[in-house]
């Protein structure tokens, strides 16, 4: 990756200004708290599953169950990013996400945890996420301008991965204190001050005035997806993304896996390996708030991706313990980079009027490919074990990508959307 000379302080002093204006500021710092709540689960949840007993099977039947509903949901979610009233949609779809770690802390309390129970909950996220994120996605791109996007998505990245740090180190401490109660009840809490400032800065009617898909229903429902992905261009990040979600997302899926029966690792372990992800998506966001808003992410977006791969395959073949949290590091920072990359990519070169499908596209590709690959990934574990299962996820990704990479670069960039 080069940068012109000069580029990060020209970068950075804008990252800081649209930083400390107003709403997007107050956005970025609600999100922070929000995603600091939903790490902190995303570290109780497993462990307590694999405390209960569970499988890995279950283990990637549960993330199934968090991403799978993507699959089918998130186009209509696209749909309804764009013609919706978002300010409602997402206020009404975060608080049913709440009532899910509320029940799980009453459970705990009461002693009556199940680990059925805590899948069907998870089903119950997906679903919300599904038809609710690709409004989330967009709401970046309301409050600043074409240019200043890809800085916003920067910002928006550094955020989710400082929380990423945050979150399950605030896990880590109140599951070795408290227990697991402890931290769905951090998750639960972390919803509010997203939902007001949602709120505030939607405005009452975001319904945008879209002409009809030729086709009725279904082709109102995959007009954007089959505008995007007949363009080369835009179709090679879909795919850049997918494979990198269906097969190299499942590390962290199964990171738990891997921390307590193969090295026999406590919570604590697994905390800061999944924070050490983090501390590598917060240098990634970093570093991609330095390259020129200008500069064809295309590049970056496939050879991080790559890059990713090859983190999953030497985690599967590393001996020891205290170098798992180093490959995580370089783990979070390639896949910030690749996946920030391909969503600034699409989103610059979107219409307006299909952006949220566009964005629904990309989410479909990200968190759709991590449900079936932790589903699938969740049998190979269970057939051969942890490190086979990771190894072979590696190498099929390196190779997917290359193929990928060979088509998507050689399109010659197109010009901006209007």
């Amino acid at each position: 990756m080069s940068l012109r000379s000069g580029s990060f302080p020209r970068t950075f002093h804008a990252s800081l200004q649209l930083l400390l204006t107003r709403r997007f500021g107050t956005f970025w710092l609600a999100s922070l708290l929000s995603n600091i709540g939903t790490w902190a689960q995303q570290v109780a949840q497993p462990w307590l599953l694999l405390s209960l007993g569970a499988s890995p099977w279950l283990l990637g039947l549960d993330s199934f169950a968090l991403g799978g509903p993507g699959l089918l949901l998130t186009l209509l979610g696209g749909v309804l990013a764009d013609r919706a009233d978002r300010r409602r949609l997402i206020a009404t779809l975060q608080s049913i996400q709440m009532l899910c770690p509320l029940l799980i802390v009453g459970l705990l309390l009461h002693g009556s945890i199940q680990p059925w129970i805590i899948v069907a909950l998870s089903l119950v996220v997906g679903v919300t996420d599904a038809l609710s994120m690709p409004s989330f996605q967009t709401i970046v791109s309301t409050l600043v301008s074409r240019q200043q996007l890809p800085t916003g998505i920067a910002l928006n990245t550094t955020q989710f991965n400082l929380s990423r740090i945050l979150g399950p180190s605030l896990a880590g401490v109140l599951m070795a204190s408290i227990g697991a109660v402890g931290a769905f009840a951090v998750s639960a809490a972390s919803y509010l001050p997203f939902i007001a400032v949602a709120l505030w800065i939607l405005p009452r009617a975001t319904v945008q005035a879209v002409a009809p898909a030729e086709g009725g229903g279904d082709g109102q429902l995959l007009a954007g997806a089959r505008a995007v992905l007949a363009q080369p261009a835009l179709r090679g990040a879909v795919l850049t993304v997918l494979a990198g979600s269906l097969l190299c997302s499942p590390l962290l899926t199964f990171c738990p896996v891997l921390v307590k029966t193969v090295f026999q690792a406590d919570v604590a372990q697994f905390s800061l390996t999944v924070s050490a992800f983090g501390v590598g998506g917060l240098l990634g966001g970093l570093l991609l708030m330095a390259v020129d808003p200008a500069r064809d992410r295309r590049p970056l977006a496939s050879w991080a991706a790559s890059g990713f791969a090859a983190v999953v395959l030497l985690s599967a073949l590393n001996p020891w313990a205290w170098a798992l949290p180093l490959l995580f590091v370089a783990g979070g920072l390639a896949m910030t980079m690749a996946n920030a990359s391909a969503n600034a990519w699409l989103q610059s070169q979107a219409p307006a009027a299909i952006r949220g499908q566009t964005v629904s596209l990309f989410m479909l590709a990200m968190r759709g490919g991590t449900a079936l690959g932790g589903l699938l990934t969740g049998l190979t574990v269970s057939a051969w074990g942890v490190r086979e299962a990771l190894a072979l996820n590696g190498l099929l990704a390196l190779l997917a990508l290359a193929g990928v990479r060979r088509g998507w670069l050689a399109v010659p960039r197109p010009t901006l959307a209007s």
